[in-house]
């Protein structure tokens, strides 16, 4: 999630406060793991037992991290998983990798892929992780208001009983994002073509308002609706994630993490933080195109991911120290911290 994964890069910038010395990273053992952390490696060690039972394997662990470690250790010395070892047939290696060592993989923005972006900027269908909710009003004649989004029920991208909807969303998985945008438009037309609906076929960069028009002429079209309901359901998903404020934020990042990549080394650490520490405003002084404390602790953790090992200077320590006032003072001013914020502070 991302809470786990912020949490631990923070480090570098936002140093525990001093205490009494603990263990190392490389003494770590389950014992020093918080208790709801100790369970949920136990109840892990004994669902991988229950694999590889039911495969007949005699595992050999190795580990790449420090939680890593914990697990494979805590499975070697399961009693279980010991008398399984003695008996099972089949030989496995199992390589236990930690995924905090790839923190910029996790909270980078990857690449022109639509599908991401629309993973990342629709809100998620209620009781699932990996749907989203679409907002179906556009097939109706209601007005667009924020009261009757809640009037009809959300579409979504699984869309399993429609060929044409499956075909897209694997474009939109495997194509630029110039180039989906074309193909929702393509299928657009040869279903509206198929229903003898009177659409216009025009060349040219596709926009989220020539798709909208598009999908209108279904509206006042039962069967044709019901035909191509999976379909609509991923175009309208394409225009809303076209037309939402974050994917012009999603751009930026992208654009700051290629010029990131391009340009940083260990002297220019200090400048590339002068650069953020003007964007970073308080909740009053923000307009909806300037990132919010959640977007800059994305910002640092990949930052300080890609670079790796920083030497400490005068220079560096007084950027670190104005950036750390200026994220303080903007997370205290929030009105109402998100859950990430409220689990880091």
């Amino acid at each position: 999630s991302a809470e786990l994964c912020l949490l631990p890069a923070l480090a570098a910038l936002l140093p525990p406060l001093p205490g009494s010395g603990g263990p190392g990273p490389a003494e770590v053992g389950l014992s020093a793991l918080p208790a709801e952390l100790r369970a949920a490696v136990r109840a892990l060690v004994g669902d991988l037992d229950s694999l590889f039972a039911a495969l007949g394997l005699r595992e050999e662990s190795f580990a790449v991290g420090a939680l890593s470690r914990v697990v494979a250790a805590e499975l070697a010395s399961y009693a279980p998983a010991r008398n399984r070892r003695r008996t099972a047939t089949n030989k496995a290696s199992v390589i236990f990798v930690d995924r905090t060592l790839d923190l910029a993989g996790a909270v980078g923005h990857h690449g022109d892929n639509l599908a991401e972006k629309i993973l990342s900027v629709l809100p998620k269908l209620p009781g699932h992780k990996t749907d989203v909710m679409v907002n179906m009003v556009e097939l109706t004649t209601l007005q667009t208001t924020d009261e009757t989004r809640s009037v009809i029920a959300p579409g979504c991208l699984a869309q399993p009983n429609d060929p044409a909807a499956k075909a897209l969303w694997e474009s939109f998985m495997n194509l630029k994002q110039k180039e989906a945008v074309m193909e929702a438009r393509r299928h657009l037309v040869e279903a509206a073509s198929r229903e003898n609906l009177p659409i216009k076929m025009s060349m040219g960069e596709v926009t989220p308002e020539q798709l909208s028009s598009y999908i209108q002429l279904f509206r006042n079209n039962l069967k044709a609706l019901e035909n191509h309901c999976g379909l609509l359901q991923v175009v309208l998903a394409t225009v809303q994630t076209l037309k939402h404020p974050q994917t012009s934020k999603w751009d930026n990042f992208l654009a700051f993490e290629r010029l990131l990549l391009q340009t940083i080394d260990e002297s220019e650490m200090s400048s590339v933080l002068k650069q953020l520490l003007p964007m970073i405003k308080s909740y009053n002084k923000r307009t909806k195109d300037d990132y919010t404390c959640e977007d800059f602790l994305i910002l640092l953790v990949y930052i300080y991911s890609v670079v790796g090992e920083i030497k400490c200077g005068k220079e560096l320590d007084a950027a670190e120290e104005e950036v750390k006032k200026a994220l303080v003072k903007a997370i205290c001013d929030e009105p109402e911290p998100s859950p990430l914020l409220q689990k880091i502070t």
